[in-house]
């Protein structure tokens, strides 16, 4: 399977987020891609290229000007005024407050563009998410030309940003941009699988209407887990997009025979759907050992999920989201892609 790295993700490296109520180092780090890097050598993933540029105009098709603007000039804003340190809010537009003028202040820039004190801002963020999404993009474009599969290494992760919001680690929504490409290359139909632990909150509302993009996203219920205020399973979809978004909320503790009951119903949902191309926001922190998650699956687990997807003989471009348990991070990530690959391979000697 193709791969598609870069380097430009080690430029941003936050110091801290707000987990827990205090600030702590961040899980997500550039050492997460070294070692999925390693384990796709050790396993003979080695058709790799680097990320092709595609500018401004492609990120246009799913973010606003003025967020793209504001990603791109926070770093600036924020030394300034003579401040070195991680830039992260301290106010958020809740209930009551006004949604339609951002400040003018870098602070109240900071907290009108976040949902949450998870993503820093760092003299290299601009560099890395721009890279990320091009990494995503050239996966895109791949599959497009011909290739049954790929696999988008993006850090940072993509799948909590919206139109014209960061949060969770995420600051451009890959998935979501992969998804845009295929259809301004003419792709009738998108669907987009998220099977990372926490709800693609993100890509959820920028699809919401649309009734040319399904979603379908496996996660922890939001009553009791991040992202908390998105993710219930009456959110199905508004106008014409509607019951063309799928949630499937799942307790604390879900193990593989839960978990696979909802991944294969949401498979068969996407195959009456009719897509010409499949995204797999892919996230491994649903995996026992996670950190910050509270799933069951077992490393083996994964190879099933990655079955499962071949099954739907789809075109797919798998994009990388969380996964935490930096230990056995590289072993999930390539055995979902190895078990696509093997029953692709079986589906295709039939």
């Amino acid at each position: 399977m193709l791969t598609i790295l870069g380097e430009r993700h080690r430029l941003h490296h936050g110091r801290s987020e707000l987990i827990d109520g205090e600030l702590k180092p961040c899980f997500e780090m550039p050492k997460r891609v070294d070692i999925v890097r390693a384990r796709l050598a050790e396993a003979g993933f080695d058709e790799t290229i680097a990320p092709d540029a595609f500018g401004v105009d492609a990120l246009r098709r799913v973010h606003s000007d003025a967020y793209l603007d504001f990603l791109h000039g926070a770093w600036g804003e924020w030394t300034a005024l003579g401040r070195t340190h991680d830039a992260l809010p301290t106010i958020w537009p809740a209930r009551g407050l006004r949604r339609d003028r951002a400040p003018h202040s870098i602070d109240g820039k900071l907290g009108f563009y976040a949902m949450d004190a998870g993503a820093p801002i760092t003299a290299g963020t601009w560099d890395a998410v721009e890279e990320s999404a091009n990494l995503a993009l050239t996966g895109a474009q791949r599959v497009h030309d011909g290739a049954q599969a790929a696999f988008a290494l993006c850090r940072p992760p993509g799948h909590h940003a919206g139109r014209d919001v960061m949060g969770g680690y995420c600051y451009l929504n890959n998935a979501a941009l992969a998804a845009a490409h295929w259809l301004a290359q003419g792709a009738r139909r998108v669907a987009i699988l998220d099977i990372d632990y926490h709800h693609g909150n993100g890509t959820q509302s920028i699809f919401y209407d649309r009734d040319d993009v399904l979603f379908a996203s496996l996660h922890a219920d939001p009553l009791l887990d991040y992202p908390y205020l998105l993710g219930h399973a009456d959110e199905t979809g508004r106008g014409a997009g509607e019951g063309f978004n799928l949630n499937y909320p799942l307790p604390w503790g879900t193990d593989w025979s839960r978990y696979a009951q909802a991944l294969d119903h949401a498979g068969a949902r996407i195959a009456g759907f009719g897509p010409d191309a499949l995204v797999v926001s892919l996230g491994v922190d649903t995996f026992e050992g996670d950190p910050i998650s509270r799933f069951k699956l077992k490393s083996a687990d994964f190879s099933r999920i990655g079955a499962r997807i071949a099954g739907l003989g789809l075109p797919t471009l798998f994009v990388m989201e969380g996964g935490y348990a930096v230990e056995e991070i590289g072993v999930n990530v390539v055995n979902v892609l190895a078990g696509f690959e093997e029953h692709a391979l079986s589906r295709a000697a039939r």
